[in-house]
């Protein structure tokens, strides 16, 4: 989640077609239309952002905005840096371009402006990254042996983590499971709400469901403070529902005790379990139903990190796979 801009007022609020009564305008028609709060607040800071560059520089109302304008916002974004003298990844630019492309879009339909500065806007072209680090089964297995199980805490986070390997689901999916969303019976779980706003039903594997029944019965009644917690399933030490950033920090930690020299969080994880999977035979396909990617485009790119089958195949058929065969080959030479 971005962080807001400092909160310094800007902006004229009471000016009903300044920049700042469009933004409002605009938040609202996302919440009308059932956006994700996570998408609302972070549209509402990535146009903060603009919303004060126009400021500094003399525009006031979305009127006053013109395709030159927003091109050299563009630049700005590229040049810009940040205060460890980094620039901003191509991702962070077209982050922060897209919410004002939807703006735009958005003010020229209600006829806020007599037209769209940003029809032709031309958003950074993404690049395709492979994740950076991926558990093998044995790492896997290190790290989740880091919690100490001999404690409450290092039960719930073990539950946790099994859960994310297991699953694959996202850590603001784990953040939001419900007692009854856990189905023992046909080992699966139910994904409410998630990406998309879009449910979906996942199989659970029995180990990570035995921690999950084992946090129930041992832990999780000690930790009910209230009825504060509801029926949410992991809670925090104080009994409240857990929050994403906690999360990924509890889970970092653990990746940093295992000392793999690898470096994440509870993505780590999902990855990882996609890459095992596809390994091991899963169908690509599955693997998409599975993680909730709603393009096969998403999941390729761990056919490129599951690279296995394809080493096999390179060893079993090129010339100077193996150097054994090589020198084989020499000796037979006459």
């Amino acid at each position: 989640m971005p962080r807001h801009p400092e909160r310094i007022p800007f902006g004229n609020p009471n000016d009903p077609q300044g920049m700042l009564a469009r933004r409002d305008q605009f938040l609202e028609w996302l919440r009308i239309k059932n956006f994700s709060a996570q998408t609302v607040a972070s549209r509402n800071v990535y146009l903060d952002f603009f919303i004060r560059w126009c400021e500094d520089r003399g525009i006031v109302r979305p009127g006053a905005v013109s395709k030159p304008i927003l091109e050299r916002y563009q630049r700005w974004l590229y040049h810009y840096r940040k205060k460890d003298g980094k620039p901003l990844s191509f991702r962070s630019q077209f982050n922060r371009l897209l919410p004002i492309r939807a703006w735009f879009k958005w003010l020229a339909r209600n006829n806020h402006v007599l037209f769209n500065p940003a029809a032709e806007m031309e958003l950074p072209k993404l690049e395709q990254r492979l994740p950076k680090c991926i558990l093998t089964v044995a790492d896997a297995d290190a790290v989740l042996n880091m919690p100490n199980v001999e404690t409450a805490l290092g039960i719930r986070d073990r539950a946790i983590m099994e859960t994310l390997y297991s699953s694959g689901i996202r850590r603001m999916e784990v953040v939001g499971l419900r007692i009854y969303d856990i189905e023992r019976q046909h080992g699966t779980l139910i994904v409410r709400l998630g990406k998309g706003k879009k449910d979906r039903i996942v199989p659970i594997g029995e180990r990570a469901l035995a921690w999950i029944e084992r946090y129930e019965q041992e832990v999780r009644p000690s930790l009910l403070v209230g009825d504060g917690a509801g029926d949410t399933l992991f809670l925090s030490n104080l009994g409240a529902p857990l929050k994403a950033e906690w999360l990924s920090l509890l889970v970092r930690r653990y990746i940093d005790a295992a000392q793999l020299g690898k470096t994440g969080s509870c993505h780590l994880f999902r990855h990882s379990m996609a890459t095992t999977m596809l390994e091991n035979g899963a169908d690509i396909r599955f693997i998409q139903v599975l993680l909730g990617h709603a393009k096969l485009e998403t999941t390729a790119i761990y056919t490129q990190v599951s690279i296995q089958k394809l080493k096999a195949v390179h060893e079993a058929t090129h010339p100077t796979a193996k150097l054994k065969r090589k020198q084989a080959d020499e000796t037979l030479d006459p």
